[in-house]
């Protein structure tokens, strides 16, 4: 979706009230949660909730190595105490 340009005017108690269709093209509908974000240069950025968590998706995959999984690790060291626990 190519970016736009729209004046907008901060009303009453701060509100800013987005174009209806702006609001139709991103799906936007009342009761949807956005991300207000301030910019360093003094912009600001709104970004839909979902945006955020996708942007999130799989940030830590590349702390844990792909070859074993955390899952069967923590079962074999729970075999390995339940065996040293049968013999004694």
């Amino acid at each position: 979706m190519p970016h736009s340009d729209r004046q907008v005017v901060v009303g009453d108690r701060g509100r800013i009230v987005l174009p209806a269709d702006l609001r139709a093209k991103l799906g936007l509908e009342r009761g949807s949660r956005l991300l207000l974000r301030s910019e360093a240069d003094g912009s600001l950025s709104l970004l839909p909730y979902r945006a955020v968590a996708d942007s999130g998706r799989g940030m830590l995959s590349g702390l844990a190595p792909e070859s074993e999984s955390m899952v069967d690790e923590l079962l074999a060291e729970r075999r390995r105490e339940a065996e040293v626990e049968a013999r004694d």
